[in-house]
Protein backbone atom coordinates (compact mmCIF):
# COMPACT_ATOMS: atom_id res chain seq x y z
CA UNK A 1 0.00 0.00 0.00
CA UNK A 2 0.97 3.91 -0.65
CA UNK A 3 0.39 5.84 2.12
CA UNK A 4 -0.38 9.56 0.46
CA UNK A 5 -1.51 13.42 2.82
CA UNK A 6 0.94 15.69 4.88
CA UNK A 7 1.06 13.12 7.33
CA UNK A 8 2.68 10.36 5.64
CA UNK A 9 5.67 9.17 6.38
CA UNK A 10 8.37 10.27 3.74
CA UNK A 11 10.79 7.64 3.72
CA UNK A 12 14.58 8.13 1.79
CA UNK A 13 17.55 5.30 1.60
CA UNK A 14 20.57 5.04 3.68
CA UNK A 15 22.09 1.42 2.93
CA UNK A 16 19.96 -0.94 4.13
CA UNK A 17 18.18 1.23 6.42
CA UNK A 18 15.19 3.65 5.60
CA UNK A 19 15.42 7.29 6.52
CA UNK A 20 11.58 8.17 8.02
CA UNK A 21 10.03 11.40 8.96
CA UNK A 22 6.38 10.64 10.14
CA UNK A 23 3.91 12.65 12.60
CA UNK A 24 2.64 8.72 14.40
CA UNK A 25 3.77 9.24 17.73
CA UNK A 26 2.22 13.36 17.81
CA UNK A 27 -1.29 11.88 16.07
CA UNK A 28 -1.50 8.99 18.90
CA UNK A 29 -1.07 11.76 21.95
CA UNK A 30 -3.23 14.06 20.48
CA UNK A 31 -6.25 11.28 20.24
CA UNK A 32 -9.31 11.97 22.55
CA UNK A 33 -9.97 9.27 25.02
CA UNK A 34 -12.48 6.96 23.08
CA UNK A 35 -13.62 3.66 22.86
CA UNK A 36 -10.85 2.20 21.23
CA UNK A 37 -8.11 3.10 24.57
CA UNK A 38 -10.82 1.25 26.49
CA UNK A 39 -10.01 -1.78 24.46
CA UNK A 40 -6.50 -1.31 24.70
CA UNK A 41 -6.85 -1.15 28.11
CA UNK A 42 -9.47 -4.16 28.89
CA UNK A 43 -6.88 -6.13 26.71
CA UNK A 44 -3.69 -5.63 27.58
CA UNK A 45 -3.70 -4.14 31.52
CA UNK A 46 -6.28 -7.13 32.84
CA UNK A 47 -2.92 -9.04 33.06
CA UNK A 48 -2.18 -7.69 36.20
CA UNK A 49 -6.06 -9.18 37.75
CA UNK A 50 -4.12 -12.30 36.63
CA UNK A 51 -0.95 -12.34 38.52
CA UNK A 52 -2.92 -10.71 41.58
CA UNK A 53 -5.28 -13.68 41.45
CA UNK A 54 -1.82 -16.20 41.21
CA UNK A 55 0.01 -14.27 44.07
CA UNK A 56 -3.29 -14.32 46.74
CA UNK A 57 -4.42 -17.83 46.08
CA UNK A 58 -1.25 -19.32 46.64
CA UNK A 59 -0.51 -17.31 49.55
CA UNK A 60 -4.34 -18.10 50.62
CA UNK A 61 -3.65 -21.58 50.41
CA UNK A 62 -0.65 -22.07 51.74
CA UNK A 63 -2.44 -23.05 55.27
CA UNK A 64 -4.47 -25.81 53.30
CA UNK A 65 -2.23 -27.29 51.24
CA UNK A 66 0.46 -28.63 54.31
CA UNK A 67 -2.50 -29.64 56.00
CA UNK A 68 -3.13 -33.69 55.86
CA UNK A 69 -5.97 -35.05 52.73
CA UNK A 70 -4.55 -32.08 50.12
CA UNK A 71 -3.28 -34.22 47.73
CA UNK A 72 0.14 -32.91 48.26
CA UNK A 73 3.00 -33.74 50.74
CA UNK A 74 4.07 -29.85 50.83
CA UNK A 75 4.33 -27.68 54.03
CA UNK A 76 3.61 -24.09 54.83
CA UNK A 77 7.16 -22.27 54.70
CA UNK A 78 7.59 -24.63 51.11
CA UNK A 79 4.32 -22.70 49.77
CA UNK A 80 5.52 -19.36 50.93
CA UNK A 81 8.92 -19.83 50.57
CA UNK A 82 10.44 -21.91 48.05
CA UNK A 83 7.17 -22.30 45.90
CA UNK A 84 6.93 -18.20 46.02
CA UNK A 85 10.40 -17.36 45.38
CA UNK A 86 10.36 -19.85 42.61
CA UNK A 87 7.39 -18.31 41.29
CA UNK A 88 9.33 -15.35 40.83
CA UNK A 89 12.25 -16.25 39.82
CA UNK A 90 10.75 -17.48 36.90
CA UNK A 91 9.26 -14.08 36.37
CA UNK A 92 12.31 -12.49 36.19
CA UNK A 93 13.35 -15.15 33.91
CA UNK A 94 10.64 -14.61 31.57
CA UNK A 95 10.40 -10.73 31.27
CA UNK A 96 14.65 -10.81 30.29
CA UNK A 97 13.38 -13.52 27.72
CA UNK A 98 10.62 -11.61 26.61
CA UNK A 99 11.59 -8.65 26.98
CA UNK A 100 14.57 -8.98 24.35
CA UNK A 101 11.87 -10.69 22.50
CA UNK A 102 9.27 -7.77 22.51
CA UNK A 103 11.84 -5.14 21.83
CA UNK A 104 13.01 -7.21 18.45
CA UNK A 105 9.76 -9.14 17.14
CA UNK A 106 6.98 -6.53 18.12
CA UNK A 107 4.59 -5.91 21.15
CA UNK A 108 1.50 -8.02 19.74
CA UNK A 109 3.36 -11.24 18.62
CA UNK A 110 4.56 -11.39 22.38
CA UNK A 111 1.37 -10.29 24.70
CA UNK A 112 -0.17 -13.16 23.02
CA UNK A 113 2.59 -15.55 23.43
CA UNK A 114 3.42 -14.80 27.27
CA UNK A 115 -0.47 -14.98 28.28
CA UNK A 116 -0.05 -18.76 26.45
CA UNK A 117 2.28 -19.97 28.64
CA UNK A 118 0.47 -18.38 31.81
CA UNK A 119 -2.55 -20.22 30.48
CA UNK A 120 -0.93 -23.76 29.82
CA UNK A 121 1.36 -23.09 33.03
CA UNK A 122 -1.57 -22.50 35.32
CA UNK A 123 -3.46 -25.42 34.17
CA UNK A 124 -0.53 -27.96 34.68
CA UNK A 125 0.06 -26.51 38.61
CA UNK A 126 -3.84 -27.03 38.89
CA UNK A 127 -3.04 -31.04 38.27
CA UNK A 128 0.03 -30.80 40.74
CA UNK A 129 0.33 -34.13 42.51
CA UNK A 130 3.71 -34.30 43.67
CA UNK A 131 6.15 -31.41 45.37
CA UNK A 132 8.13 -30.89 42.02
CA UNK A 133 5.82 -31.08 40.03
CA UNK A 134 3.95 -27.97 42.00
CA UNK A 135 6.96 -26.08 42.22
CA UNK A 136 7.81 -26.64 38.36
CA UNK A 137 5.00 -25.16 36.91
CA UNK A 138 4.98 -22.46 39.53
CA UNK A 139 7.87 -21.64 37.95
CA UNK A 140 6.34 -21.24 34.77
CA UNK A 141 3.35 -19.37 35.70
CA UNK A 142 6.18 -17.10 36.62
CA UNK A 143 7.51 -17.18 33.51
CA UNK A 144 4.58 -16.11 31.72
CA UNK A 145 3.83 -13.31 33.94
CA UNK A 146 7.26 -11.71 34.06
CA UNK A 147 6.64 -11.58 30.15
CA UNK A 148 3.49 -9.81 30.27
CA UNK A 149 5.03 -7.29 32.41
CA UNK A 150 7.53 -6.55 29.21
CA UNK A 151 5.11 -6.64 27.02
CA UNK A 152 2.31 -5.26 28.11
CA UNK A 153 3.56 -2.28 29.89
CA UNK A 154 6.08 -1.19 26.67
CA UNK A 155 2.86 -1.56 24.44
CA UNK A 156 0.43 0.50 26.85
CA UNK A 157 2.33 3.30 27.19
CA UNK A 158 3.16 3.36 22.98
CA UNK A 159 -0.53 3.63 22.96
CA UNK A 160 -2.08 5.55 25.44
CA UNK A 161 -1.84 9.63 25.03
CA UNK A 162 1.07 11.28 26.75
CA UNK A 163 -1.65 14.03 29.09
CA UNK A 164 -3.38 10.02 30.34
CA UNK A 165 -0.29 8.23 30.32
CA UNK A 166 0.58 8.56 33.73
CA UNK A 167 -3.29 7.96 35.15
CA UNK A 168 -3.80 5.03 33.03
CA UNK A 169 -0.28 3.28 33.85
CA UNK A 170 -0.92 3.76 37.86
CA UNK A 171 -4.62 2.32 37.55
CA UNK A 172 -3.63 -0.62 35.44
CA UNK A 173 -0.73 -1.46 37.54
CA UNK A 174 -2.80 -1.43 40.45
CA UNK A 175 -5.60 -3.22 38.64
CA UNK A 176 -3.03 -6.03 40.36
CA UNK A 177 -5.05 -6.09 43.98
CA UNK A 178 -8.30 -6.76 41.92
CA UNK A 179 -7.42 -9.92 41.16
CA UNK A 180 -6.06 -9.92 45.06
CA UNK A 181 -9.54 -9.23 45.65
CA UNK A 182 -10.94 -12.05 43.86
CA UNK A 183 -8.13 -14.72 44.46
CA UNK A 184 -9.21 -13.82 48.59
CA UNK A 185 -12.42 -14.05 47.98
CA UNK A 186 -12.73 -17.08 45.27
CA UNK A 187 -10.12 -18.92 48.56
CA UNK A 188 -12.57 -19.01 50.92
CA UNK A 189 -15.05 -20.58 48.75
CA UNK A 190 -12.57 -22.76 47.10
CA UNK A 191 -11.13 -23.73 50.60
CA UNK A 192 -14.53 -24.83 52.37
CA UNK A 193 -14.56 -28.24 52.88
CA UNK A 194 -18.37 -28.15 53.13
CA UNK A 195 -18.37 -27.53 49.37
CA UNK A 196 -14.91 -29.34 48.12
CA UNK A 197 -12.87 -31.74 49.62
CA UNK A 198 -9.77 -30.60 50.81
CA UNK A 199 -7.92 -32.25 47.58
CA UNK A 200 -9.95 -30.56 45.15
CA UNK A 201 -11.24 -27.02 46.01
CA UNK A 202 -7.49 -25.37 45.62
CA UNK A 203 -6.88 -26.90 42.02
CA UNK A 204 -10.61 -24.96 40.92
CA UNK A 205 -8.67 -21.51 42.07
CA UNK A 206 -6.48 -22.46 39.80
CA UNK A 207 -8.64 -23.84 36.94
CA UNK A 208 -10.76 -20.45 37.11
CA UNK A 209 -7.59 -18.23 36.79
CA UNK A 210 -7.12 -20.03 33.52
CA UNK A 211 -10.67 -19.93 32.70
CA UNK A 212 -9.81 -15.74 33.34
CA UNK A 213 -6.99 -15.89 30.70
CA UNK A 214 -8.90 -17.44 27.76
CA UNK A 215 -11.14 -14.41 27.94
CA UNK A 216 -8.80 -12.14 28.14
CA UNK A 217 -7.38 -13.43 25.35
CA UNK A 218 -10.51 -13.36 23.51
CA UNK A 219 -10.14 -9.79 23.56
CA UNK A 220 -6.48 -9.29 23.26
CA UNK A 221 -6.51 -10.67 19.52
CA UNK A 222 -8.14 -7.08 18.36
CA UNK A 223 -5.60 -5.10 20.26
CA UNK A 224 -3.22 -3.96 17.43
CA UNK A 225 0.53 -3.72 17.15
CA UNK A 226 2.34 -1.02 18.40
CA UNK A 227 2.62 2.35 15.69
CA UNK A 228 6.22 3.52 17.61
CA UNK A 229 7.77 0.31 17.12
CA UNK A 230 6.23 -0.39 13.58
CA UNK A 231 7.96 2.91 11.79
CA UNK A 232 10.89 2.18 13.81
CA UNK A 233 11.05 -1.50 12.36
CA UNK A 234 10.89 -0.38 8.73
CA UNK A 235 6.56 -0.78 8.75
CA UNK A 236 6.08 3.13 8.50
CA UNK A 237 3.39 2.00 5.89
CA UNK A 238 2.14 -0.17 8.19
CA UNK A 239 1.93 2.13 10.86
CA UNK A 240 0.30 4.73 9.15
CA UNK A 241 -2.58 2.78 8.13
CA UNK A 242 -3.20 1.76 11.63
CA UNK A 243 -3.07 5.40 12.96
CA UNK A 244 -5.60 6.35 10.05
CA UNK A 245 -7.66 3.70 10.92
CA UNK A 246 -7.81 4.89 14.58
CA UNK A 247 -8.64 8.31 13.44
CA UNK A 248 -11.43 7.60 11.36
CA UNK A 249 -12.93 5.73 14.58
CA UNK A 250 -12.35 8.39 17.45
CA UNK A 251 -13.35 11.22 14.83
CA UNK A 252 -16.73 9.08 14.59
CA UNK A 253 -17.66 8.04 18.01
CA UNK A 254 -16.53 11.46 19.23
CA UNK A 255 -18.20 13.39 16.70
CA UNK A 256 -14.99 15.57 16.05
CA UNK A 257 -12.60 16.82 13.42
CA UNK A 258 -8.91 15.94 15.17
CA UNK A 259 -6.48 18.77 14.72
CA UNK A 260 -3.51 18.99 12.74
CA UNK A 261 -0.42 16.85 14.43
CA UNK A 262 2.37 19.03 15.97
CA UNK A 263 5.66 17.81 15.44
CA UNK A 264 7.38 15.12 13.48
CA UNK A 265 9.90 12.78 13.98
CA UNK A 266 12.90 11.59 11.52
CA UNK A 267 14.35 8.31 12.43
CA UNK A 268 16.59 5.54 11.21
CA UNK A 269 14.91 2.27 10.82
CA UNK A 270 16.18 -0.97 12.20
CA UNK A 271 15.51 -4.22 12.89
CA UNK A 272 16.65 -4.69 15.99
CA UNK A 273 18.74 -3.12 19.35
CA UNK A 274 21.68 -5.22 20.57
CA UNK A 275 22.61 -5.65 23.81
CA UNK A 276 25.48 -3.33 23.90
CA UNK A 277 23.64 -0.77 22.86
CA UNK A 278 20.94 -1.13 24.99
CA UNK A 279 23.77 -1.59 28.29
CA UNK A 280 25.11 1.80 27.17
CA UNK A 281 21.56 3.34 26.82
CA UNK A 282 21.16 2.45 30.53
CA UNK A 283 23.82 2.77 31.97
CA UNK A 284 26.26 5.27 30.37
CA UNK A 285 23.51 7.62 28.85
CA UNK A 286 21.15 7.52 31.75
CA UNK A 287 22.98 6.70 34.50
CA UNK A 288 20.92 8.17 37.10
CA UNK A 289 17.63 7.16 35.64
CA UNK A 290 18.99 3.32 36.20
CA UNK A 291 19.87 4.14 39.89
CA UNK A 292 15.92 5.71 39.90
CA UNK A 293 14.70 2.03 38.91
CA UNK A 294 16.43 0.17 40.70
CA UNK A 295 15.81 1.85 43.80
CA UNK A 296 11.82 1.96 42.84
CA UNK A 297 11.76 -1.79 41.79
CA UNK A 298 14.17 -3.00 44.91
CA UNK A 299 11.98 -1.17 47.04
CA UNK A 300 8.26 -2.35 46.30
CA UNK A 301 9.76 -6.15 45.19
CA UNK A 302 10.69 -6.32 49.04
CA UNK A 303 7.44 -5.14 50.63
CA UNK A 304 4.96 -6.49 48.30
CA UNK A 305 6.73 -10.44 47.74
CA UNK A 306 7.37 -10.72 51.08
CA UNK A 307 4.44 -9.43 52.92
CA UNK A 308 1.88 -10.31 50.28
CA UNK A 309 3.45 -13.93 50.45
CA UNK A 310 3.23 -14.52 53.94
CA UNK A 311 0.25 -12.59 55.32
CA UNK A 312 -2.07 -15.46 55.49
CA UNK A 313 1.04 -17.48 57.62
CA UNK A 314 0.75 -14.12 59.55
CA UNK A 315 -3.05 -14.44 60.14
CA UNK A 316 -2.99 -17.91 61.33
CA UNK A 317 0.61 -17.99 63.64
CA UNK A 318 0.11 -15.15 65.65
CA UNK A 319 -4.13 -14.44 65.46
CA UNK A 320 -5.41 -17.51 65.35
CA UNK A 321 -7.16 -16.66 62.31
CA UNK A 322 -8.75 -20.63 60.88
CA UNK A 323 -6.66 -20.80 57.37
CA UNK A 324 -10.03 -20.81 55.79
CA UNK A 325 -10.83 -17.73 56.47
CA UNK A 326 -7.53 -15.53 55.76
CA UNK A 327 -9.21 -14.56 52.71
CA UNK A 328 -11.32 -12.33 54.19
CA UNK A 329 -8.91 -10.02 55.45
CA UNK A 330 -6.99 -10.11 52.56
CA UNK A 331 -9.46 -8.95 50.61
CA UNK A 332 -10.15 -5.81 52.56
CA UNK A 333 -6.70 -5.58 52.30
CA UNK A 334 -6.27 -5.88 48.37
CA UNK A 335 -9.44 -3.50 47.86
CA UNK A 336 -7.48 -0.91 49.79
CA UNK A 337 -4.83 -1.31 47.62
CA UNK A 338 -6.53 -0.70 44.49
CA UNK A 339 -8.33 2.04 45.64
CA UNK A 340 -5.11 4.14 46.32
CA UNK A 341 -3.84 3.63 42.44
CA UNK A 342 -7.24 4.83 41.56
CA UNK A 343 -7.58 7.88 44.03
CA UNK A 344 -3.74 9.24 43.65
CA UNK A 345 -3.25 8.55 39.62
CA UNK A 346 -4.73 11.67 38.46
CA UNK A 347 -2.08 13.57 40.26
CA UNK A 348 0.47 11.77 39.06
CA UNK A 349 -0.31 13.74 35.82
CA UNK A 350 -0.76 16.91 37.87
CA UNK A 351 1.38 17.43 40.59
CA UNK A 352 3.83 15.53 39.09
CA UNK A 353 6.23 12.35 38.97
CA UNK A 354 8.69 13.86 41.10
CA UNK A 355 5.96 14.71 43.83
CA UNK A 356 3.83 11.54 43.83
CA UNK A 357 7.11 9.00 43.14
CA UNK A 358 9.11 9.79 46.60
CA UNK A 359 5.87 11.09 48.94
CA UNK A 360 4.24 7.56 48.24
CA UNK A 361 7.30 5.28 48.84
CA UNK A 362 8.18 7.35 51.65
CA UNK A 363 5.15 7.78 53.24
CA UNK A 364 4.55 4.45 53.26
CA UNK A 365 7.36 3.39 54.42
CA UNK A 366 7.21 5.23 57.11
CA UNK A 367 3.52 4.20 58.08
CA UNK A 368 4.94 0.74 57.96
CA UNK A 369 7.65 1.45 60.56
CA UNK A 370 4.69 2.73 62.87
CA UNK A 371 2.67 -0.42 62.29
CA UNK A 372 5.41 -2.50 63.13
CA UNK A 373 5.81 -1.11 66.17
CA UNK A 374 2.56 -1.31 67.23
CA UNK A 375 2.80 -5.23 66.42
CA UNK A 376 5.75 -5.80 68.40
CA UNK A 377 4.16 -3.77 71.36
CA UNK A 378 1.39 -6.02 71.32
CA UNK A 379 -1.82 -3.62 70.44
CA UNK A 380 -2.90 -5.37 67.11
CA UNK A 381 -5.52 -8.20 66.61
CA UNK A 382 -6.32 -9.47 63.14
CA UNK A 383 -9.01 -6.74 62.59
CA UNK A 384 -6.50 -3.90 63.34
CA UNK A 385 -3.81 -5.24 61.18
CA UNK A 386 -5.45 -5.36 58.40
CA UNK A 387 -6.63 -2.36 58.83
CA UNK A 388 -3.05 -0.55 59.45
CA UNK A 389 -2.02 -2.58 56.48
CA UNK A 390 -5.13 -1.08 54.30
CA UNK A 391 -3.42 2.22 55.21
CA UNK A 392 -0.05 1.07 54.65
CA UNK A 393 -0.90 -0.25 50.89
CA UNK A 394 -3.48 2.68 50.05
CA UNK A 395 0.01 4.50 49.17
CA UNK A 396 1.97 1.92 48.97
CA UNK A 397 0.07 0.45 46.10
CA UNK A 398 0.32 3.66 43.89
CA UNK A 399 4.19 4.28 44.49
CA UNK A 400 4.76 0.57 43.10
CA UNK A 401 3.05 1.08 40.03
CA UNK A 402 4.45 3.96 39.30
CA UNK A 403 7.91 1.94 39.38
CA UNK A 404 6.44 0.85 36.15
CA UNK A 405 5.73 3.40 34.42
CA UNK A 406 8.87 5.29 35.15
CA UNK A 407 11.15 2.05 33.59
CA UNK A 408 8.62 2.04 30.32
CA UNK A 409 8.54 6.09 30.24
CA UNK A 410 12.67 7.16 30.59
CA UNK A 411 14.14 4.83 28.05
CA UNK A 412 14.75 5.32 24.58
CA UNK A 413 11.79 3.26 22.45
CA UNK A 414 13.80 0.49 21.02
CA UNK A 415 15.04 -0.30 24.87
CA UNK A 416 11.87 -0.17 26.82
CA UNK A 417 10.60 -3.35 26.59
CA UNK A 418 13.70 -4.73 27.84
CA UNK A 419 14.47 -1.99 29.89
CA UNK A 420 11.53 -2.52 32.12
CA UNK A 421 12.42 -6.44 32.27
CA UNK A 422 15.87 -5.53 32.91
CA UNK A 423 14.63 -3.76 36.22
CA UNK A 424 11.82 -5.64 37.03
CA UNK A 425 14.22 -8.85 37.17
CA UNK A 426 17.01 -7.35 38.80
CA UNK A 427 14.50 -5.87 42.11
CA UNK A 428 12.31 -8.20 42.03
CA UNK A 429 15.63 -10.76 42.37
CA UNK A 430 16.94 -8.62 45.27
CA UNK A 431 13.79 -8.33 46.93
CA UNK A 432 11.64 -10.94 45.52
CA UNK A 433 13.65 -13.86 45.66
CA UNK A 434 15.50 -13.52 48.95
CA UNK A 435 11.83 -11.60 50.53
CA UNK A 436 9.89 -14.93 50.61
CA UNK A 437 12.63 -17.17 51.55
CA UNK A 438 13.51 -14.73 54.35
CA UNK A 439 9.85 -13.73 55.64
CA UNK A 440 8.72 -17.60 55.43
CA UNK A 441 11.52 -18.44 57.80
CA UNK A 442 11.17 -15.31 60.09
CA UNK A 443 6.79 -15.69 60.15
CA UNK A 444 7.63 -19.38 60.83
CA UNK A 445 9.43 -18.63 63.91
CA UNK A 446 6.38 -17.67 65.81
CA UNK A 447 8.69 -14.62 67.10
CA UNK A 448 6.99 -11.60 67.24
CA UNK A 449 10.46 -9.77 67.23
CA UNK A 450 11.21 -11.68 64.02
CA UNK A 451 8.36 -10.09 62.27
CA UNK A 452 8.99 -7.17 63.36
CA UNK A 453 12.29 -7.52 61.77
CA UNK A 454 10.63 -8.53 58.29
CA UNK A 455 8.58 -5.15 58.82
CA UNK A 456 11.02 -2.91 59.05
CA UNK A 457 13.63 -4.13 56.43
CA UNK A 458 10.64 -3.43 54.01
CA UNK A 459 10.12 -0.32 55.12
CA UNK A 460 13.29 1.26 55.36
CA UNK A 461 14.08 0.31 51.33
CA UNK A 462 10.73 1.73 50.62
CA UNK A 463 11.92 5.16 52.80
CA UNK A 464 15.57 4.89 50.76
CA UNK A 465 13.50 4.35 47.22
CA UNK A 466 11.63 7.74 47.92
CA UNK A 467 14.09 9.47 49.20
CA UNK A 468 16.28 8.79 46.02
CA UNK A 469 13.05 9.33 43.52
CA UNK A 470 13.09 12.60 45.32
CA UNK A 471 16.34 13.47 44.05
CA UNK A 472 16.08 11.40 40.64
CA UNK A 473 12.38 11.19 39.56
CA UNK A 474 11.99 12.23 35.94
CA UNK A 475 9.24 15.07 35.44
CA UNK A 476 7.79 13.30 32.69
CA UNK A 477 4.35 14.09 33.48
CA UNK A 478 1.83 14.75 29.99
CA UNK A 479 5.40 14.78 28.04
CA UNK A 480 5.63 12.62 24.39
CA UNK A 481 7.95 9.78 25.07
CA UNK A 482 10.28 10.94 22.35
CA UNK A 483 10.64 14.31 24.40
CA UNK A 484 11.53 12.02 27.35
CA UNK A 485 13.93 9.97 26.10
CA UNK A 486 14.96 10.63 22.18
CA UNK A 487 15.03 6.84 20.26
CA UNK A 488 18.09 5.42 19.33
CA UNK A 489 16.74 5.41 15.80
CA UNK A 490 16.26 9.70 16.04
CA UNK A 491 19.75 10.01 16.81
CA UNK A 492 21.26 7.62 14.16
CA UNK A 493 19.28 9.73 11.54
CA UNK A 494 20.70 12.68 12.56
CA UNK A 495 23.88 11.26 12.03
CA UNK A 496 25.98 11.57 8.65
CA UNK A 497 26.40 8.96 6.93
Amino acid sequence: MTTTGPDAPRPSRDGDAAIVTTKVPARLDRLPWSGWHWMVVIGLGTVWILDGLEVTVVGNIASRLSEPGSGLPITDAQVTGMAAALYVAGACTGALVFGWLTDRYGRKKLFLVTLGVYLAATALTAVSFSVWWFFLFRFLTGFGIGGEYAAINSAIDELIPSRYRGRVDIVINGSFWLGAVGGALLSVLMLNTRFFPADIGWRLTFALGVVLGLVILLVRRHVPESPRWMFIHGRSEGAEELVREVERRVEEERGVTLPEPSEDITIRTRKSTGFVDIARTLFRKYPKRAVLGLALFIGQAFLYNAITFGFGSILVTFFGVPSGDTGYYFAVIAAGNFIGPLLLSRLFDTLGRRTMIAGTYVLSGALLFVTAWMFGRGWLNAATMTGCWCVVLFFASAGASSAYLTASEVFPMETRALAIAFFYAIGTAAGGISGPLIFAELTRSGVVGDTVLAFCIGASLMVVAGVVAAFLAVPAEQRPLEDVAEPLSARAAAKPH
